[in-house]
């Protein structure tokens, strides 16, 4: 479970400014569906650990967070012919020490590195068969360490604030701090009072950002946790499911996980919010660590909320899971499972 080290590597208290939030608990969905994959034919076997893909007019972009020469690889899209690698790996000032989430915009890709504290801008080739590296946009000093990001527009980025003062940071085009939003929605005050930088690792969040209907997305990856703000009404809503809010203990000044893997990849389209989750509890992790028994790496279903958050449907896949890629005017998500030789697969949702 290579995932499960980094989550437990991550953990290492502050007052907290209470703003207004509407909370709502789930239990179900109204509809479930069992999906089976098809697997995507690649012509190239270079993937150690595919978390992400991404997909962009004509081209494809996989993140491969644990290959040892480069973090991204360049496709066609639909085909997936292979055409280059980028972000190569290493120390030097044109190398990238990690790699946390990726993002398309227009010409560019946007990739950041959290070892480096810096924002990559990847530019596209006059051949447009290669991403070459134009520029590193160092982050304000002020933020803890950036682990996703998303693009509200041209000139500024939303990064999860992980001090435990507030949720988010707002960042311009030159990497300085602009403002801070929000709070960690959590009902655990002792936390909020007394350790709340372990509370902000605990909540760590993957974030989506659709400026067409201005809705900004965020999934816990433990616990069972849904948050959602409308940036063009100043709403925020929190759903809460069976598996809570992200659950730690505090063991020498650090957070030491409990409760459930939660959410891996969140995705706001022009109707819904799509939400890899995993369900799986750290007891029975650690039970089947100690029994020798390693588990498939991912999780099993696809939830989808509306823009409100209201639980649309709940899909059960064949493969464990870990990044998507959701087409709706297709109809089909593609998806990443670093489990199988064959790390890319498609689910037909009609």
């Amino acid at each position: 479970m290579r995932m499960l080290l980094l989550i437990l590597l991550f953990f290492n208290a502050c007052s907290s400014h209470l703003s207004e939030w509407k909370e709502i608990v789930y239990e179900n969905f109204p509809q479930e569906k069992y999906l089976k994959s098809t697997i995507i034919e690649l012509d190239t076997a270079i993937f150690r650990y595919p978390f992400r893909v991404r997909i962009h007019k004509d081209k494809a972009v996989i993140l491969d967070l644990h290959n040892d020469a480069n973090f991204y690889h360049l496709f066609t899209y639909p085909e997936f012919t292979y055409l280059s690698s980028f972000g190569k790996k290493g120390e030097a000032p044109l190398e990238m020490l990690s790699a946390e989430n990726f993002l398309f915009d227009e010409q560019s890709v946007w990739a950041l590195d959290a070892g480096k504290s810096q924002l990559i801008r990847f530019e596209f080739a006059l051949t447009n068969d290669s991403l070459l590296y134009q520029e590193a946009v160092s982050l304000d000093k002020d933020l803890l360490r950036a682990l996703d990001f998303a693009q509200y527009n041209d000139s500024t980025f939303i990064i999860p604030d992980y001090s435990g003062d507030n949720r988010f940071c707002w960042v311009n085009r030159q990497g300085k701090l602009l403002r801070k939003t929000g709070e960690i929605p959590s009902s655990n005050k002792e936390a909020l009072k007394n350790a709340c930088s372990a509370l902000a690792q605990a909540w760590r969040s993957f974030i989506d950002y659709n400026p067409r209907n201005g809705i900004l997305a965020a999934v816990t990856q433990l616990g069972e946790v849904l948050e959602i703000y409308n940036l063009k009404e100043g709403k925020h809503v929190v759903r809460i499911g069976p598996g809570g809010e992200p659950e730690f203990q505090i063991s020498q000044s650090y957070g030491v996980p409990t409760g459930i893997m939660g959410f891996s990849d969140v995705q706001v389209t022009d109707n819904a919010i799509y939400t890899v989750f995993h369900g799986r509890s750290f007891k029975e992790i650690t039970y089947n660590l100690q029994k020798g028994i390693e588990l498939p790496d991912g999780g099993r279903y696809i939830y989808v909320f509306s823009l409100e958050g209201e639980p649309l449907r709940k899909y059960v896949l064949d493969h464990y899971i870990y990044g998507i890629s959701v087409n709706e005017e297709k109809d089909i998500i593609l998806a990443t499972d670093v489990n199988k030789d064959e790390p890319l697969i498609e689910y037909k949702l009609n």
